[in-house]
């Protein structure tokens, strides 16, 4: 699966494909508006890619300062308020899926 088509996967509703990664089925669900479901996948999981997603789902949310502390964790510049959200789940997916 590419991005767009992860994209559209997501944009049709539904449940996420049984063969995404959890990564992937994270983003798959912030795409999707299920903000909360997504966070609860992340929230307890601590490396450079999780706190890069639970970081853009901040963001999403609108709470900049916690995406701050959590881009910080991911090792990555925070981008300024919520500009460039779609731009950046789609750098997200393309980096998770290679």
């Amino acid at each position: 699966m590419n991005t767009k088509q992860l994209a559209e996967s997501a944009s049709s509703g539904g449940t996420p494909p049984g063969n995404l990664s959890d990564h992937l089925k994270v983003l798959w669900l912030a795409r999707a508006g299920r903000w909360h479901e997504a966070h609860d996948m992340c929230e307890n999981e601590d490396d450079p890619t999780w706190s890069w997603i639970h970081a853009h789902l901040h963001r999403v949310e609108g709470d900049l300062g916690n995406a701050g502390y959590w881009y910080a964790r991911a090792g990555k510049p925070q981008p300024d308020g919520q500009d460039g959200l779609g731009e950046e789940w789609f750098e997200l997916a393309e980096d998770l899926i290679g």
